[in-house]
């Protein structure tokens, strides 16, 4: 039998558990120049919310097709070259058992390492990270970088890179817990909660010496008091917009834009982290490298079952998590 949850339909405001529906059907069949995949473990992201609202980098969600999702998976049957039962490869199948998939659509995996790791800090998670804050950022040492979001997958590897490359490291999160793992289990400098109120003076006495770099992960308020606070000729890494994805009606963009960005010559870029997947083995043996020495923490928030997808993805949005999010199937 094979398992899916099903996009019923398009929410208004924050996802629910009626978004999404539960289906058994029969597993598939791969036809010529196809494999059949067992999914391991499923990533949850904000983009899975992005997909709902419209076409973005990739088509919209529509009601009735399976929910999309990146996932890690092991090869059942291949009718195709290249791959054989037993491989692990990854790519987006959605969130089900089984997926009859062609080879072209799927990347073999042979990082030797736990599947944890390569569904998120060795994989799409920690390669945003990577090439958004050192390609996109290009932090110089003794910079100042701030990243929102810093509690969560992308924005806590960000941070430790940044850290890594010599930087001053400031985060924001969701409470004062979190605020404290930032700083004292992964080295970041000073974190703000944002929940707190008073975004903009908290982060101009946490970046006395204003901000160089900013890795944007939510838009939103915290954009607003970065522009403000940005150096001459600062970078914005525009990677997410996370606090204007669950809601019913997104906020106007920041009222800053383009005068702040004028006088104090800002960059802000959009990247998508496909655009660097020609060099996706050196940046993933790096970062293999800095797990392994203890240099970057991975932080896993990891639910068991395939049916507690829409839980541990609505418990993403109310920020209940820390690090990479995802399901072990």
């Amino acid at each position: 039998m094979n398992r899916q949850w099903l996009y019923a339909k398009q929410p208004v405001g924050k996802i629910g558990k009626d978004t999404f529906q539960w289906h058994e059907g029969a597993i598939p069949v791969p036809r010529d120049g196809e494999v059949l995949v067992r999914t391991r473990m499923l990533s949850l992201d904000p983009a899975n919310r992005a997909w709902m609202m419209g076409k973005t980098y990739r088509d919209a969600l529509e009601p009735g097709q399976v929910m999309s999702g990146f996932a890690i998976g092991e090869v059942v049957e291949a009718k195709s070259g290249g791959l054989k039962p037993g491989d692990i490869v990854e790519g987006d199948w959605g969130w089900q058992d089984y997926a009859a998939l062609p080879t072209r659509r799927l990347t073999k995996r042979t990082t030797d390492a736990p599947l944890e790791l390569l569904i998120g800090p060795l994989s799409v998670t920690g390669l945003t990270a990577y090439f958004g804050l050192l390609e996109v950022g290009q932090p110089k040492p003794g910079d100042t970088v701030l990243v929102s979001a810093a509690a969560g997958a992308v924005g806590s590897m960000a941070g430790q890179i940044a850290r890594l490359a010599g930087c001053r490291v400031v985060g924001t999160a969701g409470g004062q817990d979190k605020c404290d793992w930032l700083v004292k289990e992964l080295g970041f400098d000073a974190a703000v909660d944002y929940k707190a109120g008073g975004v903009f003076r908290a982060l101009r006495v946490a970046c006395p010496n204003g901000i160089d770099v900013y890795f944007d992960n939510t838009g939103g308020p915290v954009l607003d008091a970065a522009l403000s606070l940005m150096n001459l000729k600062g970078r914005i890494v525009c990677c997410g917009n996370v606090s204007q994805y669950d809601v019913e009606k997104p906020a106007p963009g920041p009222m800053a834009v383009p005068g702040l960005v004028v006088t104090k010559r800002l960059r802000l870029e959009g990247f998508i982290v496909m655009d660097f997947y020609d060099r996706r083995a050196e940046a993933e043996a790096r970062l293999a490298r800095w797990i392994s020495e203890g240099r970057i923490k991975a932080e896993l928030d990891i639910f068991d079952g395939l049916e507690r997808a829409p839980e541990a993805l609505i418990g993403l949005f109310e920020g209940n998590n820390r690090g990479k999010r995802a399901v072990r199937v």
